[in-house]
């Protein structure tokens, strides 16, 4: 698998037991399955458990507790949505996935975006990282782009950081000059998924652009990619 952070190859002796196990309880707390056909089989699985208990190895172990269900579709899903555009008039629009997560209810996957995604290096993507980062920032109750703090973590600090740096984004997106992926500025919830998304996978690239979001996630995370960019 190919992270530009960290990787199963890359853990400590004790990082990498901790990773097994926790892959273990989360497939057998999980129940994942296949619709539309899609036979999973434990490696699939595991492809996704694995890579979903990376971004959570130094987090407590209930952190994905709350809900039972991973729904994994063959390919890109469409889901059907009801909007009232600026006249007044609804609308329905039926939009294609990479994925969901509901915040009481199942995570949906497409597994041609999590295959792409865990063998391909695409700096700043990766479905299984989003999702499970929307479950994380469900713990609170509320998926507002703030997932419980560590005792040692400032919530204000955490607030006017990333206020800040979206605030910065939605700037750049009027005049056409933007260095991440514009769907971060859909809201609070999808710009802390998608700044995880760039955290594990374009840590570089997060930091230059978006320093004081690297370092509030290194502290929530309690990882620090950059320092583990070899391989």
């Amino acid at each position: 698998m190919v992270w530009s952070g960290k990787s199963k190859d890359g853990l400590g002796t004790q990082q990498a037991v901790e990773l097994r196990k926790s892959t273990t309880l989360l497939l057998h707390e999980k129940a994942i399955h296949g619709v539309q056909g899609l036979e999973m089989t434990l490696e699939m699985k595991a492809v996704i458990a694995s890579q979903a208990c990376l971004i959570a190895l130094e987090l407590d172990p209930d952190s994905f507790d709350g809900w039972k269900e991973l729904i994994v579709y063959p390919d890109a899903f469409k889901v059907e949505r009801t909007f009232t555009d600026e006249y007044g008039v609804t609308h329905r629009q039926a939009s294609p996935l990479s994925g969901e997560s509901w915040q009481n209810g199942p995570l949906i996957l497409s597994w041609t975006d999590v295959v792409r995604d865990s063998y391909e290096r695409r700096p700043g993507s990766h479905v299984i990282i989003h999702e499970f980062a929307h479950k994380l920032d469900a713990l609170n109750g509320r998926v507002n782009g703030m997932p419980p703090l560590h005792p040692d973590m400032l919530i204000e600090e955490w607030s006017n950081t990333l206020s800040q740096a979206y605030e910065h984004l939605l700037r750049q997106l009027k005049t056409g000059e933007h260095c991440i992926n514009p769907y971060a500025a859909t809201s609070p919830a999808e710009f802390f998924a998608v700044l995880s998304e760039y955290f594990f996978t374009a840590p570089g690239i997060l930091k230059q652009h978006c320093s004081g979001v690297y370092g509030q996630l290194a502290a929530y995370y309690r990882q620090d990619p950059i320092s583990q960019l070899h391989f």
